[in-house]
């Protein structure tokens, strides 16, 4: 599974609007109106390979009214307390 980060930059009048539309796509886990950076909405994907990570950027979220700009940051690994626990599963039990 593919972890990706895309950052929009968007119209003030939209980022509610894009950031709703934005979760309904398929490969995107969650949407966020932020503060304090340069981007107004990031949307967080989970995709099975970075072909699908380019669809739902370049097909599916450039569409949106409002957006700027995006810049898409891919995760090289992910760290939860999730995986940490299931990784001592049944240790010490």
């Amino acid at each position: 599974m593919i972890h990706a980060f895309v950052l929009m930059n968007v119209s003030p009048e939209h980022i509610a609007e894009v950031a709703r539309r934005t979760a309904e796509f398929d490969g995107v886990q969650s949407a966020h109106s932020v503060a304090g950076s340069e981007a107004d909405v990031v949307a967080v994907l989970a995709v099975p390979d970075h072909e699908a990570v380019a669809t739902v950027v370049t097909e599916h979220l450039v569409t949106l009214p409002g957006i700027l700009s995006t810049r898409t940051m891919i995760a090289f690994r992910t760290y939860s307390t999730e995986e940490l626990d299931a990784a001592w599963e049944g240790i010490g039990d």
